[in-house]
Formats: C-alpha cells, sequence, structure tokens
C-alpha cells in the first residue's frame, strides 16, 4: 500500500511537471469605451476561471475614454499573474495608459506608442484639468511598473494655456531604448518564445453570444428605437386601459434599454429610480389630478433626466470626466427618440388606435380581463343619442355604462373623466363614439 502512495505521487508530479501553460490572448481593437471595459473584465475573470499562467493583451486602438482607461488600468495592476501587451500597430493615447500598465510590452515592427494627450472628438486639446488627471495616472502607473515616470508623463505633454507641447510618441526601437519596451516581435508566439515558455497551449478568448447581444443594444441608433417603443407603448396603455400588450412592449424596451448600461457600469440604481419616481409623477398627473401641471412636468423631466444620465457614466451629476460631445450625443439620441415618439403619436397614434386590428385584439384581451363586461351584440339596434355615463376614465378608450350594461366607447381625442355623463354619437358594432355632455 505504502509504495502504490509513493507511485501516485511520482506520478502526479510528473504530469504536474509536464503540464502545459495556459495563455489567454485578449483583442483590444477598439475604441477604449464601456465595450472594451466590461470585455476586459470578463476576460480577466475567465484568466483566473481557466487557472491562466499568462495573459497577453493584442493591441490596435487609437485611444478613447480616460475613465475606462482608468478602470481597465486598475484592473491589470491588481492582476495576479503576469500580463503582457502586443502593441500590434497602434497603442495611442488611453490605449498608452494601458500598455504601460502590463508587466512587459511588446511592439510590431512600424508600431507606435504614446502621445496620450487627453483630446475631444474633433481632436482639440481638453482643459488643463484633464491632462493634469491623465499625467497623474500615467505617472503613478509607470512607477508601479518600474519605468521612468517623466517619460510616461511626457506622453502626455504639458500643456500650459496653449494649444501646442511637445508629446512624446515611440516607435519599437525608441521604446526599447528608453525602457518602455521589452523587444519588437511579429506575433504572440514570438513574445512566449522571448520569456522561455515553449511548453504551452493558447487560448484566445471570445465575448460569448450574451454579450455580443448587449452590445448590440448599445448603439445609439438601436437606443432611439427603444425610447420609441417605450414612449409609445406607455401612450397606448393610456389609451386602451388593461389591453396589457402596449405596456409589455413598453417594458421589454426599457428592460433593453437600461440592462446594457447596468452591466457596462454606466448607470446607477438611482438614475434607474430616477425614472420610476418620473412615470409614478406622470401617472398622478394622468390619472388623479386634473389638468396638467407641476407633477407632470416634473416627471416629464425626472423621465428625460433617467434616459441621459444612464448613457453617460457620471458621479451624481459630476460630470467633470465626462466630455461635451459625449453629453451632447446623449442628448441628441434621447432627443430623437422622444421626438420621434411623439411624432408617432400624433400622427400614427390615433389612426392605430382606430384600426381594425387593434380593436379586434383590445376586445378580445378585455374580455379575457373582465368577463362582466357586455358587449352590444350584432344586429341590435343603434344607440345612437342614449346617455349614460363614463364607467371608467376615457382617454379616449375606456367603458361607459348604459343603464345597467357596460360598453366599450372612445371619444374623438377628449379626456372625460370617471362618472361624467356622455351621449353616444356613432355606433360603430362593437365601439361606441360618445361625447362628454357639457
Amino acid at each position: 500500500m505504502k509504495s502504490l502512495f509513493l507511485f501516485l505521487i511520482s506520478l502526479f508530479s510528473s504530469l504536474t511537471l509536464f503540464a502545459k501553460d495556459t495563455v489567454l490572448v485578449v483583442d483590444i481593437k477598439r475604441g477604449i469605451d464601456p465595450v472594451s471595459d466590461r470585455q476586459t473584465s470578463l476576460a480577466l475573470s475567465h484568466a483566473r476561471e481557466i487557472n491562466a499562467d499568462y495573459v497577453i493583451i493584442n493591441m490596435d486602438t487609437y485611444g478613447g475614454g480616460v475613465l475606462e482607461a482608468d478602470s481597465i488600468r486598475t484592473r491589470i495592476l491588481e492582476f495576479e499573474k503576469p500580463i503582457y501587451v502586443f502593441i500590434n500597430k497602434n497603442a495611442g493615447s488611453a490605449g498608452s495608459l494601458i500598455s504601460i500598465a502590463c508587466d512587459s510590452i511588446y511592439m510590431a515592427p512600424g508600431s507606435s506608442f504614446g502621445a496620450s494627450t487627453v483630446v475631444n472628438q474633433s481632436g482639440e486639446v481638453v482643459p488643463e484639468k484633464y491632462q493634469s488627471f491623465m499625467r497623474s495616472k500615467m505617472r503613478a502607473t509607470a512607477e508601479a511598473n518600474n519605468r521612468d515616470p517623466k517619460i510616461a508623463e511626457g506622453m502626455v505633454g504639458l500643456y500650459l494655456g496653449t494649444d501646442s507641447a511637445t508629446v512624446i510618441a515611440f516607435t519599437p526601437k525608441e521604446a526599447i531604448d528608453n525602457g518602455y519596451c521589452e523587444g519588437q516581435v511579429e506575433s504572440v508566439e514570438d513574445i512566449l518564445e522571448k520569456n522561455g515558455i515553449t511548453d504551452y497551449t493558447i487560448v484566445r478568448y471570445e465575448p460569448d453570444g450574451t454579450e455580443k447581444v448587449v452590445s448590440f443594444f448599445l448603439n445609439p441608433v438601436v437606443k432611439s428605437i427603444l425610447l420609441l417603443a417605450i414612449m409609445g407603448g406607455l401612450y397606448f396603455e393610456m389609451q386602451t386601459p388593461g389591453v396589457g400588450f402596449p405596456l409589455i412592449l413598453a417594458m421589454i424596451a426599457l428592460t433593453l434599454y437600461f440592462i446594457p448600461d447596468y452591466l457596462h457600469g454606466m448607470l446607477a440604481n438611482w438614475e434607474i429610480l430616477l425614472f420610476f419616481v418620473g412615470l409614478a409623477l406622470l401617472a398622478l398627473e394622468i390619472f388623479v389630478i386634473p389638468g396638467f401641471g407641476v407633477a407632470g412636468i416634473s416627471g416629464i423631466t425626472l423621465i428625460f433626466a433617467s434616459l441621459l444620465l444612464s448613457m453617460v457614466r457620471n458621479d451624481v451629476f459630476d460630470f467633470e470626466f465626462v466630455a461635451g460631445e459625449e453629453l451632447l450625443r446623449a442628448f441628441g439620441v434621447v432627443s430623437v427618440g422622444v421626438l420621434g415618439s411623439s411624432l408617432l403619436i400624433i400622427f400614427g397614434g390615433m389612426g392605430l388606435v382606430q384600426s381594425r386590428a387593434f380593436k379586434r385584439l383590445t376586445v378580445q384581451q378585455t374580455i379575457e380581463q373582465n368577463a362582466s363586461h357586455i358587449r352590444k351584440p350584432k344586429g341590435e339596434q343603434s344607440f345612437v343619442g342614449m346617455e349614460g355615463e363614463a364607467y371608467t376614465v376615457l382617454r379616449p378608450g375606456g367603458k361607459i355604462m348604459l343603464g345597467e350594461r357596460i360598453f366599450d366607447a372612445s371619444t374623438r381625442g377628449e379626456y372625460v373623466q370617471k362618472g361624467t355623463k356622455v351621449k353616444v354619437i356613432e355606433d360603430q358594432g362593437v365601439e361606441l363614439k360618445v361625447r362628454a355632455i357639457s
């Protein structure tokens, strides 16, 4: 038994000795934004799951958001295993900060590295406070990996009230000479060879289908369409209470609007709460308070603010490191969505509510939800001229009571409170047209 035990230990040791190293390769070949931030986070989590021995970032980027770059930088510095970066063409601006955070830097022939000045989308230098923040991050990151902090700071440049300065950007040879590159290589395999890693398995990280779907719903055009569905769904539900499917459509669109931003760290819980508080105020104005006043305006303002803030990374209304162009883009997306839904409601809303297919659907669903609801049988005499009262609020659709019977009815667009005296002005078979009796 003892000899068998020793044999098993020897066998296990042999297998461990000859086990291959696992190398996870992660691509950063896009702008540094919330999507690349989240994908990098997921990639490093995957590296832990598979117990990767090394991680290599295959980089080709011109830069992007400072906050997202800082988030990726911090994650790399805290990672337990060695992380190498392969600058495969470009590591500009925010890409330089991420590269310096890695344990070793390798560059492909003809690649460039540096020029980390913070600029807006027009290429103009942003105010000094942004440059100062970036310089501090570059210095601290260089110090953490025993690189010259002055060179890292020089990649940002000194902009003291001017539009120009000397900004450091390295070729492979210059980076090697200044201690900012461990070598020029042609491929990931060359990096492993330079580090004496000969027996290995390369695993290339790819976002799964869910992540690709999430990224799709971050597209500004898609977000505008979702806003159309949210606003339109809420409006049609108010016009035909009890139908259900417009509200379901709005809730699905709202989920698809918020969840991707929440997963990418751009949406806080208070911003979601802001939306529902605004919705509650709007509902209060419509269903409880007559007319349209402070509650309605406040509700619309909160809803708009929530949709806008969900698209930009802010610290409770602190936009210090949010570029003006980013705010403008978010404002444009929300405005287009709200304007589009308003036009849809104005020009297409009444037509859809009065369409035959919509009426069939609303009748069927209302029957299922309220068995006590009585409909006018086909062939029964016309009810035009009869008077009754609004059994529910008419917005403009709802129910009226004629005698002791309840019927589907709608106005020509006006809002009628529950209990208001009404008169039938048109008989459409399954639904009656009414007006309030003044």
